[in-house]
Protein backbone atom coordinates (compact mmCIF):
# COMPACT_ATOMS: atom_id res chain seq x y z
CA UNK A 1 0.00 0.00 0.00
CA UNK A 2 2.79 2.39 0.84
CA UNK A 3 5.07 1.32 -1.96
CA UNK A 4 8.44 -0.39 -1.75
CA UNK A 5 10.89 1.46 0.46
CA UNK A 6 14.48 1.49 -0.81
CA UNK A 7 16.95 0.43 1.83
CA UNK A 8 19.04 3.56 1.53
CA UNK A 9 16.39 6.25 1.66
CA UNK A 10 13.19 4.70 3.05
CA UNK A 11 11.18 6.78 0.54
CA UNK A 12 8.23 5.36 -1.32
CA UNK A 13 8.07 6.05 -5.07
CA UNK A 14 6.54 9.43 -5.81
CA UNK A 15 6.12 10.30 -2.13
CA UNK A 16 7.11 13.77 -1.01
CA UNK A 17 8.24 14.59 2.51
CA UNK A 18 5.60 16.25 4.70
CA UNK A 19 6.23 19.95 5.40
CA UNK A 20 7.09 19.52 9.05
CA UNK A 21 10.06 20.79 10.96
CA UNK A 22 11.13 17.26 11.75
CA UNK A 23 11.30 16.29 8.09
CA UNK A 24 13.73 19.09 7.43
CA UNK A 25 16.27 17.70 9.89
CA UNK A 26 19.48 16.76 8.07
CA UNK A 27 20.05 13.05 7.68
CA UNK A 28 23.21 11.96 9.42
CA UNK A 29 24.82 8.82 10.64
CA UNK A 30 24.00 8.31 14.29
CA UNK A 31 25.96 5.14 14.94
CA UNK A 32 28.52 7.09 16.96
CA UNK A 33 26.10 9.60 18.48
CA UNK A 34 23.13 7.52 19.56
CA UNK A 35 23.33 6.66 23.27
CA UNK A 36 23.47 3.11 24.44
CA UNK A 37 20.27 1.54 25.65
CA UNK A 38 21.04 2.15 29.31
CA UNK A 39 21.20 5.90 28.69
CA UNK A 40 18.00 6.22 26.68
CA UNK A 41 15.56 6.51 29.58
CA UNK A 42 16.59 7.61 33.04
CA UNK A 43 14.74 6.19 36.00
CA UNK A 44 12.81 8.62 38.20
CA UNK A 45 14.95 10.42 40.74
CA UNK A 46 14.39 8.92 44.20
CA UNK A 47 13.70 12.22 45.95
CA UNK A 48 10.73 13.96 44.38
CA UNK A 49 8.49 16.58 45.97
CA UNK A 50 5.15 15.18 47.02
CA UNK A 51 3.26 17.38 44.54
CA UNK A 52 5.16 16.12 41.48
CA UNK A 53 3.97 13.01 39.67
CA UNK A 54 6.33 10.04 39.71
CA UNK A 55 6.89 9.33 36.04
CA UNK A 56 9.64 8.17 33.74
CA UNK A 57 11.90 11.11 32.94
CA UNK A 58 13.12 11.23 29.36
CA UNK A 59 16.71 12.22 28.72
CA UNK A 60 17.77 14.71 26.06
CA UNK A 61 19.36 11.82 24.15
CA UNK A 62 15.97 10.12 24.03
CA UNK A 63 14.38 13.14 22.39
CA UNK A 64 17.27 13.47 19.92
CA UNK A 65 16.94 9.83 18.87
CA UNK A 66 13.17 10.13 18.65
CA UNK A 67 13.51 13.24 16.46
CA UNK A 68 15.93 11.48 14.14
CA UNK A 69 13.67 8.42 13.76
CA UNK A 70 10.64 10.68 13.31
CA UNK A 71 12.37 12.57 10.48
CA UNK A 72 13.31 9.34 8.71
CA UNK A 73 9.77 8.02 9.19
CA UNK A 74 8.22 11.11 7.59
CA UNK A 75 10.45 10.62 4.55
CA UNK A 76 9.60 6.93 4.36
CA UNK A 77 5.85 6.97 4.70
CA UNK A 78 3.06 8.08 2.42
CA UNK A 79 0.92 10.23 4.70
CA UNK A 80 -1.99 10.36 2.25
CA UNK A 81 -2.25 6.58 2.27
CA UNK A 82 -1.72 6.43 6.02
CA UNK A 83 -4.73 8.70 6.55
CA UNK A 84 -6.97 6.12 4.86
CA UNK A 85 -6.14 3.40 7.38
CA UNK A 86 -7.83 2.75 10.69
CA UNK A 87 -5.88 3.39 13.86
CA UNK A 88 -4.65 -0.17 14.42
CA UNK A 89 -3.53 -0.69 10.81
CA UNK A 90 -1.75 2.66 10.82
CA UNK A 91 0.09 1.74 14.02
CA UNK A 92 1.21 -1.57 12.54
CA UNK A 93 2.51 0.15 9.41
CA UNK A 94 4.39 2.72 11.51
CA UNK A 95 5.78 -0.08 13.70
CA UNK A 96 7.19 -1.91 10.67
CA UNK A 97 8.89 1.19 9.31
CA UNK A 98 10.34 2.20 12.69
CA UNK A 99 11.79 -1.30 13.18
CA UNK A 100 13.34 -1.07 9.71
CA UNK A 101 14.82 2.35 10.47
CA UNK A 102 16.27 1.14 13.78
CA UNK A 103 17.83 -1.84 12.02
CA UNK A 104 19.35 0.17 9.16
CA UNK A 105 20.65 2.90 11.47
CA UNK A 106 22.27 0.28 13.75
CA UNK A 107 20.59 1.73 16.85
CA UNK A 108 21.02 -0.25 20.05
CA UNK A 109 17.63 -0.21 21.80
CA UNK A 110 15.91 -2.57 24.15
CA UNK A 111 12.44 -3.88 23.41
CA UNK A 112 10.98 -1.58 26.08
CA UNK A 113 12.70 1.44 24.54
CA UNK A 114 11.46 0.54 21.08
CA UNK A 115 7.92 0.28 22.45
CA UNK A 116 8.27 3.69 24.12
CA UNK A 117 9.51 5.22 20.88
CA UNK A 118 6.76 3.56 18.88
CA UNK A 119 4.06 4.78 21.30
CA UNK A 120 5.40 8.34 21.34
CA UNK A 121 5.77 8.57 17.57
CA UNK A 122 2.32 7.04 16.92
CA UNK A 123 0.85 9.58 19.33
CA UNK A 124 2.64 12.38 17.46
CA UNK A 125 1.31 11.27 14.07
CA UNK A 126 -2.11 9.83 14.93
CA UNK A 127 -3.09 11.56 18.18
CA UNK A 128 -2.23 14.45 20.45
CA UNK A 129 1.43 13.69 21.07
CA UNK A 130 2.62 13.80 24.70
CA UNK A 131 -0.94 14.58 25.86
CA UNK A 132 -2.21 11.09 24.96
CA UNK A 133 -1.27 9.36 28.25
CA UNK A 134 -2.89 12.20 30.21
CA UNK A 135 -6.08 12.10 28.13
CA UNK A 136 -6.29 8.35 28.71
CA UNK A 137 -6.41 8.79 32.49
CA UNK A 138 -9.91 9.11 33.89
CA UNK A 139 -8.83 10.59 37.23
CA UNK A 140 -7.56 13.84 35.73
CA UNK A 141 -9.95 16.81 35.76
CA UNK A 142 -7.76 19.44 34.06
CA UNK A 143 -4.63 19.45 31.90
CA UNK A 144 -2.69 22.74 31.86
CA UNK A 145 0.20 23.13 29.40
CA UNK A 146 2.33 26.21 30.11
CA UNK A 147 4.63 26.18 27.10
CA UNK A 148 6.47 23.14 25.69
CA UNK A 149 8.42 22.25 28.83
CA UNK A 150 5.91 22.51 31.67
CA UNK A 151 2.62 20.64 32.07
CA UNK A 152 0.35 20.44 35.10
CA UNK A 153 -2.71 18.35 35.88
CA UNK A 154 -5.47 18.49 38.48
CA UNK A 155 -6.18 15.25 40.35
CA UNK A 156 -8.54 15.08 43.30
CA UNK A 157 -8.92 18.84 43.34
CA UNK A 158 -5.15 19.42 43.68
CA UNK A 159 -2.70 20.63 41.00
CA UNK A 160 0.36 18.49 40.31
CA UNK A 161 3.30 19.00 37.98
CA UNK A 162 4.09 16.24 35.47
CA UNK A 163 7.22 15.32 33.55
CA UNK A 164 5.38 15.60 30.23
CA UNK A 165 7.16 17.87 27.75
CA UNK A 166 6.93 18.66 24.06
CA UNK A 167 9.77 18.45 21.56
CA UNK A 168 9.61 22.19 20.92
CA UNK A 169 7.20 25.08 20.56
CA UNK A 170 6.31 24.05 17.02
CA UNK A 171 5.13 20.60 18.10
CA UNK A 172 2.92 22.16 20.78
CA UNK A 173 1.40 24.57 18.25
CA UNK A 174 0.86 21.72 15.76
CA UNK A 175 -1.08 19.75 18.37
CA UNK A 176 -3.11 22.82 19.34
CA UNK A 177 -3.95 23.38 15.67
CA UNK A 178 -4.88 19.72 15.25
CA UNK A 179 -7.33 19.95 18.17
CA UNK A 180 -9.06 23.16 17.12
CA UNK A 181 -9.20 22.27 13.42
CA UNK A 182 -11.44 19.30 14.25
CA UNK A 183 -14.23 21.74 15.09
CA UNK A 184 -13.50 24.08 12.18
CA UNK A 185 -11.46 26.65 14.08
CA UNK A 186 -7.90 27.88 13.92
CA UNK A 187 -5.22 29.28 16.19
CA UNK A 188 -2.24 31.29 14.93
CA UNK A 189 -0.66 34.71 15.32
CA UNK A 190 -3.61 36.45 13.67
CA UNK A 191 -6.14 34.56 15.83
CA UNK A 192 -4.23 33.64 19.00
CA UNK A 193 -7.21 32.85 21.27
CA UNK A 194 -9.47 29.90 20.56
CA UNK A 195 -12.10 27.82 22.38
CA UNK A 196 -12.67 24.32 21.07
CA UNK A 197 -13.52 20.82 22.28
CA UNK A 198 -12.29 17.27 21.97
CA UNK A 199 -14.47 14.52 20.44
CA UNK A 200 -15.59 13.43 23.94
CA UNK A 201 -16.81 16.96 24.74
CA UNK A 202 -13.83 18.01 26.87
CA UNK A 203 -13.43 21.78 26.78
CA UNK A 204 -10.23 23.20 25.24
CA UNK A 205 -8.79 26.71 25.41
CA UNK A 206 -5.67 27.79 23.54
CA UNK A 207 -3.86 31.10 23.79
CA UNK A 208 -0.83 31.32 21.54
CA UNK A 209 2.14 33.68 21.14
CA UNK A 210 2.51 36.63 20.97
CA UNK A 211 -0.20 36.88 23.67
CA UNK A 212 1.30 33.95 25.62
CA UNK A 213 4.84 35.12 26.25
CA UNK A 214 6.45 31.83 27.33
CA UNK A 215 4.88 29.64 24.65
CA UNK A 216 1.37 28.48 23.82
CA UNK A 217 -0.87 27.84 26.84
CA UNK A 218 -3.25 24.92 26.35
CA UNK A 219 -5.96 24.17 28.95
CA UNK A 220 -8.19 21.10 28.73
CA UNK A 221 -11.15 20.57 31.06
CA UNK A 222 -11.54 16.79 30.85
CA UNK A 223 -14.78 14.90 31.18
CA UNK A 224 -14.95 11.45 32.66
CA UNK A 225 -15.64 8.65 30.20
CA UNK A 226 -18.58 7.55 32.36
CA UNK A 227 -21.01 10.44 32.68
CA UNK A 228 -21.66 11.41 36.27
CA UNK A 229 -25.16 11.17 37.70
CA UNK A 230 -26.75 12.68 40.78
CA UNK A 231 -26.52 9.29 42.49
CA UNK A 232 -22.74 9.30 41.95
CA UNK A 233 -22.50 12.88 43.23
CA UNK A 234 -24.34 11.64 46.31
CA UNK A 235 -21.75 8.89 46.83
CA UNK A 236 -18.98 11.47 46.50
CA UNK A 237 -20.62 13.57 49.22
CA UNK A 238 -21.45 16.54 46.96
CA UNK A 239 -25.08 16.31 48.10
CA UNK A 240 -27.14 14.05 50.36
CA UNK A 241 -29.68 11.58 48.94
CA UNK A 242 -32.51 13.84 50.15
CA UNK A 243 -30.86 16.88 48.56
CA UNK A 244 -30.47 14.91 45.33
CA UNK A 245 -34.19 14.12 45.46
CA UNK A 246 -34.96 17.85 45.70
CA UNK A 247 -32.73 18.53 42.67
CA UNK A 248 -34.44 15.73 40.73
CA UNK A 249 -37.83 17.27 41.51
CA UNK A 250 -36.59 20.73 40.46
CA UNK A 251 -35.48 19.32 37.11
CA UNK A 252 -38.62 17.27 36.64
CA UNK A 253 -41.19 20.01 37.43
CA UNK A 254 -39.65 22.47 34.94
CA UNK A 255 -38.28 25.09 37.29
CA UNK A 256 -36.09 27.70 35.60
CA UNK A 257 -32.66 27.02 37.09
CA UNK A 258 -29.42 28.98 37.22
CA UNK A 259 -26.38 27.00 38.35
CA UNK A 260 -23.81 29.28 39.92
CA UNK A 261 -20.25 28.61 41.03
CA UNK A 262 -16.59 29.41 40.66
CA UNK A 263 -14.15 28.00 38.13
CA UNK A 264 -13.84 24.24 38.44
CA UNK A 265 -16.68 23.93 40.93
CA UNK A 266 -18.61 21.43 38.79
CA UNK A 267 -21.29 23.66 37.23
CA UNK A 268 -21.35 21.88 33.86
CA UNK A 269 -21.31 18.45 35.51
CA UNK A 270 -24.25 19.44 37.70
CA UNK A 271 -26.12 20.83 34.69
CA UNK A 272 -25.60 17.51 32.89
CA UNK A 273 -26.97 15.69 35.93
CA UNK A 274 -30.10 17.87 36.13
CA UNK A 275 -30.87 17.40 32.45
CA UNK A 276 -31.16 13.64 33.05
CA UNK A 277 -34.59 14.35 34.55
CA UNK A 278 -36.00 16.06 31.48
CA UNK A 279 -38.74 13.93 29.92
CA UNK A 280 -37.84 12.19 26.67
CA UNK A 281 -40.74 13.77 24.80
CA UNK A 282 -39.49 17.34 25.37
CA UNK A 283 -37.64 19.26 22.65
CA UNK A 284 -34.41 20.62 24.13
CA UNK A 285 -32.08 23.12 22.44
CA UNK A 286 -28.62 23.80 23.82
CA UNK A 287 -26.47 26.87 23.09
CA UNK A 288 -22.76 26.78 23.94
CA UNK A 289 -19.47 28.40 23.04
CA UNK A 290 -17.90 24.95 22.75
CA UNK A 291 -20.39 22.06 22.77
CA UNK A 292 -19.62 20.09 25.95
CA UNK A 293 -23.05 19.24 27.38
CA UNK A 294 -23.89 15.54 27.12
CA UNK A 295 -27.67 15.33 27.20
CA UNK A 296 -29.20 11.85 27.08
CA UNK A 297 -32.61 12.78 25.69
CA UNK A 298 -33.44 11.72 22.10
CA UNK A 299 -34.85 15.11 21.00
CA UNK A 300 -31.91 17.48 21.46
CA UNK A 301 -30.65 20.17 19.08
CA UNK A 302 -27.09 21.30 19.83
CA UNK A 303 -25.94 24.76 18.72
CA UNK A 304 -22.44 26.20 18.93
CA UNK A 305 -21.10 29.72 18.45
CA UNK A 306 -18.69 30.55 15.64
CA UNK A 307 -15.71 32.93 15.75
CA UNK A 308 -15.08 35.45 12.96
CA UNK A 309 -13.14 34.42 9.87
CA UNK A 310 -9.84 35.85 8.64
CA UNK A 311 -11.60 39.00 7.42
CA UNK A 312 -13.27 39.47 10.79
CA UNK A 313 -16.69 38.58 9.40
CA UNK A 314 -19.20 35.81 9.95
CA UNK A 315 -19.11 35.47 13.74
CA UNK A 316 -22.17 33.97 15.43
CA UNK A 317 -22.45 34.98 19.08
CA UNK A 318 -24.23 33.30 21.96
CA UNK A 319 -26.90 35.96 21.80
CA UNK A 320 -27.53 35.14 18.14
CA UNK A 321 -28.03 31.48 19.06
CA UNK A 322 -30.38 32.19 21.98
CA UNK A 323 -32.48 34.54 19.83
CA UNK A 324 -32.66 31.94 17.07
CA UNK A 325 -33.71 29.27 19.58
CA UNK A 326 -36.99 31.08 20.08
CA UNK A 327 -37.87 30.37 16.42
CA UNK A 328 -37.14 26.64 16.71
CA UNK A 329 -40.14 25.66 18.86
CA UNK A 330 -38.10 24.74 21.96
CA UNK A 331 -39.66 23.43 25.14
CA UNK A 332 -36.46 23.96 27.11
CA UNK A 333 -33.43 26.11 26.33
CA UNK A 334 -30.12 25.14 27.95
CA UNK A 335 -27.34 27.75 27.83
CA UNK A 336 -23.94 26.22 28.59
CA UNK A 337 -22.55 29.34 30.19
CA UNK A 338 -23.98 32.85 30.43
CA UNK A 339 -21.17 35.39 30.07
CA UNK A 340 -22.69 38.50 28.55
CA UNK A 341 -25.75 40.12 26.96
CA UNK A 342 -27.28 36.73 26.18
CA UNK A 343 -28.45 36.79 29.82
CA UNK A 344 -31.23 39.14 28.67
CA UNK A 345 -32.39 36.73 25.96
CA UNK A 346 -32.24 33.77 28.35
CA UNK A 347 -34.47 35.62 30.83
CA UNK A 348 -36.83 36.48 27.98
CA UNK A 349 -36.98 32.79 27.03
CA UNK A 350 -37.64 31.73 30.63
CA UNK A 351 -40.40 34.33 30.90
CA UNK A 352 -42.19 33.54 27.64
CA UNK A 353 -43.34 29.96 28.05
CA UNK A 354 -40.07 27.99 27.96
CA UNK A 355 -40.31 26.67 31.51
CA UNK A 356 -37.50 24.44 32.67
CA UNK A 357 -34.76 26.40 30.92
CA UNK A 358 -31.32 26.25 32.53
CA UNK A 359 -27.95 27.97 32.39
CA UNK A 360 -24.71 28.37 34.31
CA UNK A 361 -22.71 31.42 35.31
CA UNK A 362 -19.72 32.35 37.45
CA UNK A 363 -20.58 33.68 40.91
CA UNK A 364 -19.60 32.94 44.49
CA UNK A 365 -23.08 32.95 46.05
CA UNK A 366 -26.74 32.95 44.97
CA UNK A 367 -27.06 36.69 45.68
CA UNK A 368 -23.96 37.41 43.63
CA UNK A 369 -25.46 35.35 40.81
CA UNK A 370 -28.46 37.67 40.67
CA UNK A 371 -26.18 40.72 40.70
CA UNK A 372 -24.10 39.26 37.88
CA UNK A 373 -27.17 38.65 35.73
CA UNK A 374 -28.16 42.27 36.23
CA UNK A 375 -24.67 43.56 35.45
CA UNK A 376 -24.36 41.40 32.32
CA UNK A 377 -27.65 42.79 31.00
CA UNK A 378 -26.49 46.32 31.75
CA UNK A 379 -23.15 45.75 30.00
CA UNK A 380 -25.05 44.60 26.93
CA UNK A 381 -26.18 48.17 26.34
CA UNK A 382 -29.78 47.75 27.46
CA UNK A 383 -30.97 51.10 28.81
CA UNK A 384 -33.45 49.63 31.28
CA UNK A 385 -34.01 50.80 34.86
CA UNK A 386 -32.53 48.54 37.52
CA UNK A 387 -35.97 47.82 38.93
CA UNK A 388 -37.22 46.62 35.54
CA UNK A 389 -34.25 44.26 35.17
CA UNK A 390 -34.75 42.92 38.68
CA UNK A 391 -38.45 42.36 38.09
CA UNK A 392 -37.54 40.44 34.95
CA UNK A 393 -35.09 38.29 36.95
CA UNK A 394 -37.70 37.58 39.62
CA UNK A 395 -40.33 36.57 37.08
CA UNK A 396 -37.86 34.36 35.16
CA UNK A 397 -35.53 32.56 37.61
CA UNK A 398 -37.07 30.07 40.05
CA UNK A 399 -34.07 28.35 41.64
CA UNK A 400 -30.34 29.04 42.01
CA UNK A 401 -28.12 26.03 42.73
CA UNK A 402 -24.72 27.04 44.11
CA UNK A 403 -21.71 24.77 43.59
CA UNK A 404 -18.32 25.30 45.23
CA UNK A 405 -14.89 23.74 45.32
CA UNK A 406 -13.65 23.72 48.89
CA UNK A 407 -10.06 24.26 49.97
CA UNK A 408 -9.46 20.50 50.35
CA UNK A 409 -10.30 20.03 46.66
CA UNK A 410 -13.76 18.52 47.23
CA UNK A 411 -16.80 19.84 45.40
CA UNK A 412 -20.07 20.46 47.21
CA UNK A 413 -23.49 21.84 46.41
CA UNK A 414 -23.65 24.56 49.05
CA UNK A 415 -27.04 26.20 48.43
CA UNK A 416 -30.37 25.43 46.83
CA UNK A 417 -31.99 28.86 46.86
CA UNK A 418 -35.28 30.02 45.42
CA UNK A 419 -36.12 33.51 44.19
CA UNK A 420 -39.28 34.79 45.91
CA UNK A 421 -40.00 38.28 44.65
CA UNK A 422 -39.29 41.97 45.15
CA UNK A 423 -39.44 44.04 48.30
CA UNK A 424 -38.96 47.63 47.26
CA UNK A 425 -35.82 47.61 45.09
CA UNK A 426 -34.40 44.41 46.56
CA UNK A 427 -34.78 40.84 45.25
CA UNK A 428 -35.91 38.51 48.05
CA UNK A 429 -34.47 34.97 48.14
CA UNK A 430 -34.71 32.12 50.60
CA UNK A 431 -32.41 29.14 51.09
CA UNK A 432 -34.10 25.77 50.93
CA UNK A 433 -30.96 23.68 51.51
CA UNK A 434 -27.56 24.85 52.78
CA UNK A 435 -24.23 23.16 53.46
CA UNK A 436 -22.51 23.85 56.78
CA UNK A 437 -18.83 23.03 57.33
CA UNK A 438 -18.50 21.41 60.74
CA UNK A 439 -14.78 20.68 61.00
CA UNK A 440 -11.73 19.03 59.52
CA UNK A 441 -10.35 15.52 59.95
CA UNK A 442 -6.75 14.45 60.52
CA UNK A 443 -6.13 14.19 56.76
CA UNK A 444 -7.16 17.78 56.09
CA UNK A 445 -10.54 16.81 54.61
CA UNK A 446 -13.41 19.12 55.48
CA UNK A 447 -16.49 17.63 57.12
CA UNK A 448 -19.93 19.15 56.87
CA UNK A 449 -23.64 18.53 56.54
CA UNK A 450 -26.44 19.48 54.21
CA UNK A 451 -29.55 20.59 56.04
CA UNK A 452 -32.98 21.92 55.29
CA UNK A 453 -33.58 25.47 56.53
CA UNK A 454 -37.03 24.50 57.79
CA UNK A 455 -38.97 25.80 54.78
CA UNK A 456 -42.04 23.58 54.76
CA UNK A 457 -43.45 24.74 51.44
CA UNK A 458 -41.01 26.28 48.96
CA UNK A 459 -42.29 28.62 46.29
CA UNK A 460 -42.17 25.84 43.69
CA UNK A 461 -44.50 23.68 45.84
CA UNK A 462 -47.49 24.30 43.58
CA UNK A 463 -45.41 23.42 40.54
CA UNK A 464 -44.42 20.16 42.30
CA UNK A 465 -48.10 19.50 43.04
CA UNK A 466 -48.92 20.00 39.35
CA UNK A 467 -46.46 17.20 38.49
CA UNK A 468 -47.55 14.97 41.44
CA UNK A 469 -44.20 15.40 43.17
CA UNK A 470 -45.33 17.26 46.32
CA UNK A 471 -45.19 14.16 48.53
CA UNK A 472 -41.63 13.37 47.45
CA UNK A 473 -40.65 17.01 48.00
CA UNK A 474 -42.17 17.09 51.48
CA UNK A 475 -40.49 13.79 52.41
CA UNK A 476 -37.07 15.01 51.25
CA UNK A 477 -37.38 18.32 53.13
CA UNK A 478 -38.55 16.59 56.32
CA UNK A 479 -35.74 14.03 56.14
CA UNK A 480 -33.08 16.69 55.79
CA UNK A 481 -34.49 18.53 58.78
CA UNK A 482 -34.74 15.60 61.17
CA UNK A 483 -31.59 13.73 60.10
CA UNK A 484 -28.90 16.35 59.38
CA UNK A 485 -26.15 13.86 60.11
CA UNK A 486 -26.94 12.19 56.77
CA UNK A 487 -25.12 15.03 55.04
CA UNK A 488 -21.74 14.57 56.69
CA UNK A 489 -18.87 13.91 54.36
Amino acid sequence: MFGKRPANGFASPGATPAPTPQAAAPARSVSTQVPRSTDMIRQPEPAKPVHVMQEIVRSEEYYQTKSMIFGALIEAIDLAQLAKLDSESAREEIRDIINEIISLKNLVLSIAEQEDLLTDICNDILGYGPLEPLLARDDIADIMVNGPNRTYIEVGGKIQQTTIRFRDQQQLMNICQRIVSQVGRRVDESSPICDARLPDGSRVNVIAPPLAIDGAALTIRKFKKDKLTLDQLTRFGAITPEGASILKIIGRVRCNVVISGGTGSGKTTLLNCLTNYIDDDERVITCEDAAELQLQQPHVVRLETRPPNLEGQGSITMRDLVKNCLRMRPERIIVGEVRGPEAFDLLQAMNTGHDGSMGTLHANSPREALSRIESMITMGGFSLPSRTIREMIVSSVDVIVQAARLRDGSRRITHITEVLGMEGEVIITQDVVVYDITGEDANGKLAGLHRSTGIGRPRFWERARYYNEEKNLAAALDAMEVRPEAGTG
